[in-house]
């Protein structure tokens, strides 16, 4: 019987990134799935969250995704433009913002109609790979989400349409993941076990494995 774990999952989250294409691998080569559940970044949810961070957090953020990209063999530059706009002078995010709402509905919409792991893995790779500048510009978008199985205008007419209901389905994504046991993302949720983070990969995958996972 084939193994699912829900996937709650950041357009704005270097890990998130990270753990994409592990994830493809556990699905090619294991009978398994993985349900992506996209949410929005926890700096738009709680607006003060980073507010009142010990500067260390995010100095260290910065040096461990940048090791953690290097070890896992993947590129990664903060992204040009950032996913999430920040005022940098304040350390807070403004209510309006141009870029995470949309993706995030891309994102919950591909996964309804069964692609939602190769757009995360086309666009994430779009946004921190560093390849381009201005990912938000030109066809670049369009390209990745064409390379994962859809296509942008006809997923963009869909938004517009049905902005509400998606809303509706991330803002449960985001109740569902606190009931999974966190709060942060990559939170991979295996029958209720929670495994928040790239770096739980390996243990997700030995419980699956105890489980009975058997390879395809």
């Amino acid at each position: 019987m084939t193994q699912t774990v829900e996937l709650f999952w950041s357009f704005r989250s270097p890990y998130s990134y990270l753990v994409v294409p592990r994830l493809q691998e556990l699905e090619r080569d294991w009978d398994a799935a993985a349900k992506v559940r996209p949410v929005v970044p926890i700096a738009v949810r709680q607006p003060e969250f980073f507010a009142h961070a010990d500067p260390l957090w995010t100095s260290y953020l910065m040096r461990d995704c940048t090791r953690s990209a290097e070890f896992a063999g993947m590129p990664l530059r903060w992204p040009r433009p950032d996913p999430v706009v920040m005022d940098f002078a304040t350390r807070t995010y403004p209510r309006e913002q141009p870029h995470i709402h949309r993706l995030t509905r891309l994102g919950q919409l591909a996964s309804e109609r069964g692609f939602g792991l190769p757009l995360l893995r086309e666009v994430s790779h779009l946004i921190w790979s560093g390849e381009v500048d201005g990912w938000n510009e030109g066809d670049h978008l369009a390209g990745a989400i064409s390379r994962a199985g859809g296509d942008m205008a006809e997923m963009d007419a869909v938004l517009a349409s049905e902005a509400g209901r998606l809303d509706a389905a991330i803002k449960q994504n985001e109740a569902d993941q606190r009931l999974g046991g966190h709060y942060g993302v990559p939170l991979m949720v295996l029958e209720g076990e929670p495994f928040f983070g790239q770096d739980r990969y390996d243990q997700l995958v030995w419980r699956m494995q105890q489980k009975g996972m058997k390879r395809r």
